[in-house]
């Protein structure tokens, strides 16, 4: 999108002192910058900054204009059109042409003001999640503001107060509105590096977000309250999600937010990090430790740091098995051992659609060709140098390059392991199992042996017992 870095002139006149923007007023806001594609757009300001930008994975930086010392920003809440993975879309609700809307990056300290159109069908509002501001910019419909009506224009206008990684998204129909994809990251930089807050080489950042999309159609199911089965980055699943790719060395910072129904392990590959901050701040550097797997709560961001000393490919994904797959089903018996081809055969003359579940495994859907419904994606697409990945959603790959130049993003290809330093097919026969001479038996030996029938009584939760 070759508009969006273009250089923003200061508008005229005076700052808008009302929460509502008058028609009269709509030629004197900034312009609105959209972006439809599912590109991750490497940061590159207009405005000199003392601060490494933010590079939003499958998302974009939104620009600013200087207005009298104000940062200004123009939100447009929209329906758009989002592709989660190549051949797969969603028809989703969010800001500026995207789902996520585009990352705001600011300093502590800056006058920021952001100017929100609705052109949704219903009415919305913004709540910036985090941030230290006047009641009446909080964002709460109906509590600290009107709603913005389809067609209006309202203003935020706050001082950025704390240094942090933040999120947007509505308090107005929240349920729709999230559901459907709206939301957004914040970002403060300090005014300068600390003890608390460092720099870095390279500084990431995405929400997690899911949905309820059942295969063949585009829109997805907003009244459902746990069984998602598209489990995004970004709104990206994986083999969607870009690669984080860094240089060998590199300090790197990894913000992280969720919105989904439901808390997220997420597991680093071949590193340990620190938590660094959450939505309310820096956490002190006396309280952090290593970890390599930091559980996130629903509504929480977390900032984690490391630095990237092992070369490779490593995996970075969501810890709970299920939200490394794709479009999966909930009501799919197991058939794992039963060979049901002949059957499987059959019915496929009666529903085209109709899908086999391996019976060796999940693993089997990952090497299947079959026709899928339209609109969706298999749940295991990934392609690795060495076969299937066997994973899809929250799922991606942390690539760090010795020759990675440092304010190169792009993707440098598939790790080429050293000599005798790759996992290999060994020939020599495996060694017999002990086993103990009775099935079910136990290995370890019994200190008594109370023959003696014992009677036991259960008694419900809720129930009387009526003995």
């Amino acid at each position: 999108m070759d508009n969006r870095r273009r250089k923003f002139l200061t508008a005229a006149g005076g700052v808008v002192a009302a929460s509502t923007v008058a028609r009269s007023a709509l030629a004197a806001l900034p312009e609105i910058v959209t972006q439809d594609r599912a590109d991750t757009v490497v940061s590159s300001p207009e405005h000199d900054v003392h601060y490494t930008p933010v590079t939003t994975l499958n998302g974009w930086t939104l620009p600013w204009r200087l207005n009298e010392g104000v940062k200004e920003f123009h939100l447009v809440a929209e329906p758009v059109v989002r592709e989660l993975s190549p051949g797969f879309i969603a028809h989703l609700w969010g800001y500026n042409g995207q789902s996520p809307g585009p990352t705001i990056e600011v300093v502590e300290g800056d006058q920021v003001r952001i100017f929100v159109t609705n052109r949704l069908p219903e009415r919305t509002s913004v709540h910036w999640h985090g941030q230290r501001l006047p009641n009446g910019m909080d964002g709460v419909s109906g509590l600290n503001q009107k709603a913005i009506e389809p067609g209006q224009t309202f203003m935020y206008e706050f001082t950025a107060k704390r240094a942090g990684t933040f999120m947007y998204h509505p308090h107005s129909d929240e349920m729709t509105q999230m559901a459907m994809g709206m939301m957004g990251c914040w970002v403060t930089h300090p005014k300068s590096t600390s003890e608390a807050i460092g720099s870095v080489d390279r500084d990431f950042c995405f929400l997690l977000n899911a949905y309820d999309i059942e295969p063949g159609s585009y829109t997805p199911r907003i009244m459902t309250m746990a069984d998602f089965n598209i489990w995004t980055w970004n709104s990206r699943v994986f083999p969607g999600i870009d690669s984080l790719n860094v240089r060998l060395n590199d300090r790197v910072r990894i913000r992280i937010g969720n919105l989904t129904m439901t808390n997220h392990p997420i597991h680093l590959h071949g590193h340990e990090f620190e938590v660094t901050g959450t939505d309310g701040g820096a956490t002190p550097p006396q309280s952090r430790w290593p970890e390599v797997t930091a559980d996130i709560a629903v509504g929480q961001m977390r900032q984690i740091e490391f630095t990237a000393n092992e070369l490779g490919d490593w995996a970075f994904h969501c810890h709970k098995s299920h939200h490394t797959m794709n479009a999966m089903g909930h009501d799919v018996p197991t058939l794992i051992g039963v060979d049901h081809r002949g059957v499987a055969e059959k019915i496929s003359d009666v529903i085209p659609d109709y899908m086999v579940m391996g019976e060796r495994g999940m693993a089997d859907m990952s090497e299947m060709e079959m026709p899928l419904p339209e609109n969706t994606i298999p749940m295991m697409a990934g392609q690795g140098p060495y076969g299937s990945v066997e994973m899809g959603g929250m799922f991606s790959v942390l690539k760090v390059r010795e020759d990675q130049p440092h304010n190169d993003y792009s993707d440098p290809g598939w790790y080429q392991q050293p000599k005798g330093t790759q996992a290999r097919p060994v020939d020599e026969p495996s060694p017999t199992a002990i086993r103990t001479d009775q099935a079910g038996d136990s290995l370890m030996s019994r200190s008594q042996e109370n023959k003696e029938a014992i009677e036991v009584q259960v008694r419900k939760p809720g129930k009387h017992n009526h003995s």
